[in-house]
């Protein structure tokens, strides 16, 4: 059995940005990683996928950007190099291939039961990432291949027929402008989401966003942060030549718009007609934020408001599946978290993880990586760092107490 005193299961971004913190404070620790360093990156993303963020924001401890390419967004592969220059870089304690089984406090100290032995930890970090079990809401029973958007590569991987995606945030839009662009007959099935444009007044959205203060948003400065925790990432694109990817730009090249999916029964499957209304919802909020950043800049802006989607009076209210119509349906609906693994005391009725600002009741016990764990832009890859920072000097707080208590 082998003992650390701080043990981070996950080797993503977060877990390696609280290494970096933890290594600085001096304080013994190991990263455990079932697959390779950016696991998720690597195996759960479709091949052309560049970071939905600037390069200028994806900035991780002790590791500011200092590319020629500021403004660009960066190929996940690219990302994915980062990432492991990073941990070579800092020589952070990283053992990929491990799989955590369980991990249980006993008297002060924890039992952590993995794929490649036993360990014992004085602090645990659940450092796992938002995105964990992809998330498939309808089973389709054989009649039409059926896939998640992290098991999606790219349009030559599809078996023949119309393709469906279901869910219209940031992955949904983008697979379906690809399979577009790639000759595909595509119907999207649109649910809440929200458009913003890529730029606004020559800045990136983001610049704005984050210049506001709307990216270090605590939970406690919102009315309602359960609601803010589930709203649906920006219907945005990392492209080269900074275009929007939203859905009237979907319309231009062809994809037929509909409503979320409501029932399948049988071959056919059924969508609800609020086509109209999650489009209205959308257009509303953006014209709402794109007003106060011109207020906050001074003046309005120069550039129209982006296109308006035009709904038609007559869209898809149910489809067949299979038979020549749809082959595919990839499922862009996101995720769910699975914390089997942990201590039933350490969750949430619901299963979740539950702590606060990234602290849990479990003495010992943190969280990071994950959704407004402490601001907006907590699950973000430029909003970890902050947070690892917090969590780092948790962590030496509580070894602290906890070595005078045993002392």
């Amino acid at each position: 059995m082998k003992h650390v005193d701080v043990i981070i299961v996950g080797g993503g971004q977060a877990g390696l940005a609280l290494s970096h913190c933890l290594g600085r404070l001096g304080l013994d620790h190991l990263v455990l990683e079932r697959g390779h360093i950016g696991e998720r990156w690597r195996s759960q993303s479709w091949h052309s996928l560049r970071l939905l963020t600037p390069n200028w924001l994806n900035e991780l401890p002790g590791s500011p950007y200092q590319g020629d390419e500021a403004d660009g967004f960066m190929a996940k592969d690219g990302f994915v190099e980062f990432l492991e220059d990073y941990a070579r870089r800092w020589r952070m304690p990283v053992e990929c291939g491990v799989k955590v089984l369980s991990c249980i406090r006993t008297g002060g100290i924890f039992h952590i039961d993995t794929s490649a032995g036993a360990f014992t930890a004085r602090a645990v970090v659940v450092a796992t990432g938002h995105c964990d079990r992809p998330a498939m809401p309808f089973a389709l029973h054989g009649h039409a291949a059926s896939l998640h958007a992290s098991a999606y590569r790219c349009p030559g991987d599809l078996g023949p027929g119309d393709v469906l995606v279901v869910g219209a945030s940031s992955s949904g839009v983008q697979i379906a402008d690809e399979l577009a662009r790639a000759g595909r007959q595509v119907v999207l099935a649109v649910g809440k989401h929200t458009r913003l444009p890529r730029r606004w007044q020559g800045k990136d959205i983001f610049w704005w966003l984050r210049e506001m203060g709307f990216m270090t948003q605590r939970p406690a400065d919102l009315a309602n942060p359960d609601s803010a925790r589930r709203q649906p990432s920006l219907q945005l694109a990392g492209r080269p030549d900074n275009a929007n990817i939203d859905l009237a730009s979907l319309q231009a090249a062809g994809v037929t718009l509909t409503g979320r999916v409501q029932a399948i029964d049988g071959r056919v499957i059924r969508f609800a007609d609020d086509l109209a209304a999650s489009v209205t919802a959308a257009e509303t909020k953006q014209a709402r934020l794109l007003d106060q950043i011109d207020r906050f800049g001074g003046h309005p802006s120069p550039e129209p408001y982006p296109e308006p989607v035009k709904v038609k009076p007559v869209y898809p209210r149910q489809l067949s599946l299979g038979h020549g119509s749809i082959g595919t349906v990839i499922w862009a609906t996101g995720y769910t978290r699975s914390f089997g693994w942990l201590e039933p005391s350490a969750l949430r009725a619901d299963g979740e993880l539950a702590h606060r600002d990234g602290i849990t009741s479990v003495a010992g016990l943190y969280a990071l990586g994950f959704r407004f764990l402490r601001k907006r832009d907590s699950n973000f890859i430029g909003g970890v760092g902050a947070d690892a920072q917090a969590i780092a000097a948790e962590i030496a707080l509580h070894l602290n107490c906890h070595g005078r208590e045993a002392a």
